[in-house]
């Protein structure tokens, strides 16, 4: 219901002030408005309101303003007038976050080794840990320094934790194929204990990993020296009870389960539930879902592979679980489009329970046009309240109580639109960009070309484009915002589109759940950003 039809009034004011409460499906307002017609006496007496009479300025004739004051249960507009939209509204001044550099992790070489470049990168659930993964098969984690007493306002910087091969290269010789050990993804379990489990994939085979801590030994074994070497049993006169001695801290990481040979093509995502106890994983064409401590079958609960391959108009790019939803999980298509599907439904959820999709705009259409609406990375919000996809060109904020379109678009590197013959020829127009929101949802972040990335602040509808570059990587250097021109006369801070190098992109982006830190990779290293503390 919109907040004119609650009033039965006619607002063409504007927002003072936009507050969200998160008290079930209610919304609170602070709202001035102009009343061209009566307000319902019982609707009035709801409200701590205030009236005052104003002379019109257009008319020169008496309108009632009705200030509401109170707090308004109301739920979220329907189409065509999106929550997100009234949001946009709002003209007050704020502070904007400044990001400044904080470190840069990777060799400075010009000549990177393929096995070097960055693949994936991911926070754990409270921002301590930071992993990444690369086309090695190697997994690096990165954990964060506890704050100086001496510096309150300086963050603590993140340092190596552990470095291990996670995957190595096989070869399928049934189907003649290399299986590459390239890291696809990387996702974090919830911890319960001291240690902490990840699981990562390569193309084919999923493993659960256990990075722990040991500070101690044990020692006085009965029937073992303290090299290791087994003691005649013979010679043991004596029985001793074994102790734990100190030693220097060492973290150790065990690959726990491995879950193998259930995908015919290869994996482009993995999700873990809410339940902590399952997780799914995707390929071009199925959809399995597995339990943790089940390593020999998993089940198949979507399979898009027609029974003729040629009939194949579509593949699953990407897939997610809802964050609060065990029963929920959406999947995105090559075609542009995203099902989201219920478990409580079917065993298979071939059948979808929601489908979006937006409709094409004719005066957008290209020969490029099934290529670019590709959906290369879908994110639900941390609310569970919305779901964020990214194509080539933009990332788009869907509400999943609306499938007929998008609540908010943002083009991400519309200036490209003119260079995509050339991005088709180099091969860069098939590149998957992540996207990710900040730990309350209000902004997003992806990669662009030339070690640009992007953020988006959802309520004020402003947006920035930061680089990651050596140049700027002074601690605690503020970054400049940089600006692309498509066309005509350039200004002296902007860059020419014509010269974007791309060979330099940001395919894979992370933000700190609880705080204003983000990671970017660039090729081989990885930049962590800030906000600037005062």
């Amino acid at each position: 219901m919109r907040l004119a039809q609650f009033l039965n009034a006619t607002c063409v004011g504007h927002f003072e002030s936009v507050m969200r409460g998160e008290a079930g499906t209610r919304e609170f307002l602070k709202v001035e408005c102009k009343v061209f017609t009566p307000v319902p006496s019982n609707t009035r007496s709801n409200l701590h309101s205030s009236t005052s009479h104003r002379q019109s300025e257009a008319a020169g004739s008496a309108t009632t303003v009705l200030t509401v004051q109170g707090l308004i249960p109301l739920q979220r507009p329907p189409c065509p007038f999106p929550w997100t939209t009234i949001m946009a509204g709002v003209g007050d001044e704020i502070d904007e976050v400044q990001w400044c550099f904080s470190q840069v992790k990777g060799a400075i070489d010009d000549d990177v080794a393929d096995a070097d470049i960055i693949s994936t990168v991911e926070f754990n659930h409270s921002g301590e840990l930071l992993a990444t993964g690369d086309k090695g098969g190697r997994v690096v984690i990165f954990q964060q320094e506890p704050e100086s007493k001496n510096q309150p306002q300086c963050r603590g910087d993140y340092n190596v934790y552990s470095t291990f091969q996670s995957h190595e290269p096989e070869f399928d010789y049934l189907k003649s194929l290399e299986i590459e050990e390239k890291i696809n993804k990387i996702r974090w379990l919830p911890q319960k204990n001291a240690a902490h489990f990840l699981l990562s994939t390569n193309d084919k085979t999923i493993k659960l990993w256990k990075i722990s801590e040991r500070d101690k030994r044990p020692e006085g074994y009965n029937l073992k020296e303290d090299d290791g070497r087994y003691r005649d049993p013979n010679t043991v006169t004596t029985l001793r009870v074994p102790i734990f001695r100190p030693m220097d801290l060492m973290v150790e990481a065990s690959p726990r389960r491995v879950y193998a040979n259930a995908h015919t093509y290869h994996i482009n995502s993995i999700s873990v539930n809410s339940d902590c106890e399952t997780y799914l994983s995707s390929d071009d064409l199925r959809i399995n879902l597995w339990h943790l401590e089940i390593t020999d079958r998993s089940f198949n609960i979507v399979d898009i592979k027609p029974a003729n391959m040629e009939e194949l108009t579509e593949v699953i790019t990407a897939s997610a679980f809802h964050p609060n939803q065990c029963n929920t999980f959406v999947y995105s298509s090559s075609k542009g489009a995203i099902r989201l599907c219920d478990m409580r439904m079917s065993a298979l959820c071939d059948n979808h329970a929601k489908f979006f999709e937006e409709p094409e705009d004719p005066n957008n259409r290209s020969f490029f046009s099934e290529i670019t609406s590709s959906i290369s990375d879908v994110n639900f919000s941390h609310s569970g309240r919305y779901m964020m996809t990214r194509d080539y060109l933009s990332i788009k904020i869907w509400d999943l109580n609306m499938e007929t379109r998008p609540v908010e678009t943002y083009q991400v590197h519309e200036y490209l639109r003119s260079k995509l013959c050339s991005l088709y020829e180099n091969d860069c127009i098939f590149d998957k960009f992540e996207c990710c929101w900040n730990g309350n949802d209000s902004v997003v972040m992806t990669g662009s070309y030339n070690n640009f990335f992007r953020m988006f602040d959802r309520g004020y509808r402003r947006d920035v484009t930061l680089e990651a570059s050596r140049e700027n990587s002074k601690p605690q250097s503020v970054l400049k915002p940089r600006k692309v021109s498509s066309g005509g006369k350039r200004k002296k801070d902007e860059i020419s589109v014509d010269s974007l190098d791309f060979n330099k992109k940001i395919l894979h982006t992370a933000w700190h759940p609880l705080d204003n830190v983000i990671a970017v990779a660039t090729t081989n290293n990885l930049y962590i950003f800030q906000d600037k503390l005062n």
